[in-house]
């Protein structure tokens, strides 16, 4: 409970008032206390305050009396400061979907089930979130050791809305443009610059190198291109995927045509774990 309290009081500054402070604090420690759903009408039932107005919980996250990003940086800045200094920064990257029952929540939509058979799309009504998290080893100092994933950010990705088909130009035109916009690989570059400047903002953080482990979504140009400094990916893709290398003075288009993108045909991944001469 101290722990937890220690923890807490250094979020003090994501809040606007004392008096959202505190309800915060309580619902934060019924999070971790309640048996069942962790909804807020749970959350509630768990602190002993069903028979109470419930309309001053209500109104703490409806009106947004709390900073996002001041809150994730307690995390953050804890994780760091239990690393070594030379140590780098492990964040693993991800989307998650939630279900969801009613139709008229903001942000909702039909979604691929990503836990549906292989042989069928399933569809699920659901939210989509996108979360980083920062790889703490259990044992800091030492070369290899087990990890526990901490949360440094959460962010609600949803897709805007399709316009009818008796939509103007224009609002297809702004529909397109929102959607490019929207994608969870856009977005995840966009969170990944946020995290690199956030790391940058602490202290030693400029002297660390950022290693971001993701799956397939996040291993595309959107996000290679706009990678921050300082910042690998370690990516995954299909093992028979088609690699090229960078094309040669020799091989450049010389004459008229367009620049050439691909050189010499390269092994597969596939081809590449197979082979043994390869460490």
């Amino acid at each position: 409970m101290a722990g937890w309290n220690t923890l807490f009081d250094q979020a003090r500054a994501a809040f606007t008032q004392q008096r959202c402070f505190e309800p915060a604090r309580t619902f934060g420690l019924s999070a971790l206390t309640c048996l069942g759903r962790r909804t807020l009408s749970g959350l509630l039932c768990a602190t002993g305050q069903q028979f109470r107005d419930w309309s001053a919980a209500y109104r703490l996250f409806e009106r947004e009396r709390l900073d996002g990003e001041a809150l994730w940086r307690v995390p953050l800045g804890g994780v760091l400061q239990i690393l070594p200094p030379t140590s780098p920064v492990v964040a693993l990257i991800d989307d998650t979907l939630i279900r969801k029952r009613g139709h008229r929540i903001a942000g909702t939509s039909w979604r691929r089930d990503p836990l549906g058979p292989h042989f069928a799309d399933n569809f699920i009504w659901a939210s989509r979130f996108l979360q980083i998290s920062l790889a703490l080893p259990e044992h800091p100092g030492a070369p290899t050791s087990s990890a526990r994933a901490i949360p440094v950010d959460l962010r609600h990705a949803p897709s805007p809305r399709k316009p009818s088909r008796r939509a103007d130009a224009q609002q297809w035109q702004s529909w397109r443009a929102l959607s490019a916009a929207a994608t969870i690989s856009r977005r995840g570059a966009e969170r990944l610059t946020h995290l690199r400047h956030a790391i940058d903002q602490v202290s030693g953080g400029p002297g660390r190198s950022l290693l971001v482990c993701a799956d397939a979504t996040f291993t595309n140009r959107t996000v290679l291109r706009d990678l921050p400094p300082r910042t690998t990916l370690l990516g995954r893709i299909r093992k028979d995927a088609r690699l090229y290398a960078l094309p040669t003075a020799e091989e450049e288009n010389h004459g008229r045509g367009r620049r050439r993108c691909y050189g010499l045909r390269r092994p597969t991944p596939e081809q590449c774990r197979r082979d043994e001469s390869i460490p």
